[in-house]
């Protein structure tokens, strides 16, 4: 709890539009998780976690080691060792549907400059690709072509057997590249650059495709970009809020009210119609089909949101640098709302200066859009530091790593009493003893 009193660095008033953090009492009524597990196994940052199937999970992180274990008993299963140095990114390698071994891959890549394969059912590391000349910072599996991509100053491609197939270095703008595999007019693999796409004003952070027609990139200074697969053209765009039309001073002078981290776009994900994006402390929902923000909590942590999920009925989950974990609703607002949704995610941060007229205008068109609002339902206090991200098993529970060493097993309180006591008739009903008491 010592987070609480130490505060979360808020900004001297005036500098930004005053909104105060959501709470919730100790009475949580919707919030399922009510019992923890405390796995202990790291000797530093957790900074990543990856489910292996139905019951497994693996974590790593800073101290270059991997662990596996068991989510529904919190067993750990098994401790992978062989990076020197902190873990840089980590993806499950499945195998082939025709592949007779079945056995579960994943790929870790690390500072130390190297990518190895390790097979999570035996525990043994299968290889390891030592040949890098930088950090490989990202990992990507295309299983139908059952290749991989590792990504840092070079993109390079690579079979199951690590043969590196081809590379393309030099990437210092958003490209668009075709991996072209071998046929009867080409001998070999080749990364082909399609279209630099140059609409993003600074560093992207986050890419996902939302569907098979577009995805979706957001940057360090908060613009989010909608894009047709199909022709690379722009779809729909949330930018950092400046409104450059004629009723403003261009000679004004553009004061950044927040630093330029309170507005980035660090992680999102999506559903069928609606994307949800960790911005800065808030959380925004951008619907699809209206192109515009639904609902919105401008201070849902006290620092910078790190990872968010949508969870099954309406329900949204975030944690962030200062060490909580926290659950929402995505419920309907009454039409009279408290609290206009922007038009954009960041009216709030106060780019420039307007005049009454252009603030009456964007008033009223706050005051029309159809809206949701993101209500607080669950408080998950166990942390000590940054949780940097967290998986959601259906049937198990959740897990969140930290940077206080720590990974937790969330558990569903109602339902493991239930298993506990189903687990306690049915030894009462082996030993007989059931009956005798009858």
């Amino acid at each position: 709890m010592l987070r609480w009193l130490i505060g979360g660095g808020r900004e001297p008033q005036g500098l930004a539009e005053k909104s105060s953090l959501q709470t919730i009492g100790e009475e949580q009524t919707q919030n399922p998780y009510t019992e923890l597990l405390v796995l202990k196994a790291h000797h530093d940052i957790v900074r990543f976690l990856v489910q292996l199937d139905d019951y497994r999970f693996a974590s790593a992180g800073d101290d270059g080691i991997v662990v596996v274990w068991n989510a529904q008993t919190g067993e750990k299963l098994l401790e992978l060792n062989g990076h020197t140095q902190k873990i840089t990114a980590i993806t499950t390698f499945p195998s082939l549907e025709a592949c007779e071994e079945k056995n579960q891959l994943i790929l870790t890549a690390s500072a130390d400059k190297t990518v190895i394969v390790w097979d999570c059912d035996i525990g043994r590391q299968v290889q390891k690709v030592s040949c890098f000349q930088s950090t490989v910072k990202c990992l990507a599996v295309l299983q139908r072509l059952d290749v991989w991509l590792s990504g840092g100053n070079d993109l390079c491609v690579w079979n199951r057997n690590l043969d590196l197939l081809c590379k393309t270095g030099h990437l210092s703008d958003t490209v668009i590249f075709r991996l072209v595999a071998p046929s009867e007019g080409s001998l070999g693999w080749d990364v082909l650059e399609v279209k630099r796409l140059l609409d993003h004003q600074d560093n992207i952070l986050s890419l996902v495709n939302v569907n098979d027609l577009s995805f979706v990139t957001g940057s360090h200074v908060g613009e989010l970009i909608i894009w047709d697969i199909r022709d690379w053209t722009v779809q729909a765009c949330e930018r950092n809020f400046w409104d450059p039309s004629p009723q403003l001073d261009a000679q004004q002078e553009i004061k950044l009210c927040q630093k330029p981290n309170d507005i980035s776009i660090h992680h999102f994900t999506w559903d069928e119609e609606n994307i949800f994006v960790a911005v800065g402390r808030g959380l925004y929902v951008y619907n699809l089909q209206m192109k515009h923000v639904i609902a919105c909590q401008k201070t849902a942590h006290d620092s910078n949101v790190l990872h968010v999920a949508k969870l099954p009925n309406r329900q949204l989950i975030s944690c962030s640098e200062d060490g909580s974990v926290r659950i929402w609703e995505l419920r309907e607002k009454q039409q009279r709302a408290a609290e206009p949704v922007p038009t954009g995610f960041f009216n709030m941060w106060g780019f420039g200066r307007v005049n009454k007229q252009a603030c009456h205008s964007v008033k009223k068109q706050q005051e029309n859009a159809t809206s949701c609002s993101l209500e607080l339902i669950g408080d998950l206090i166990g942390h000590s530091s940054s949780v940097e991200m967290f998986l959601y098993f259906e049937d198990h529970g959740l897990v969140t790593c930290s940077a206080d060493h720590l990974v937790i097993l969330w558990k569903n309180g109602e339902r493991e009493s239930g298993l506990r006591s189903l687990k306690l008739f049915q030894k009462l009903e082996e030993n007989g003893d059931l009956y005798h008491a009858v």
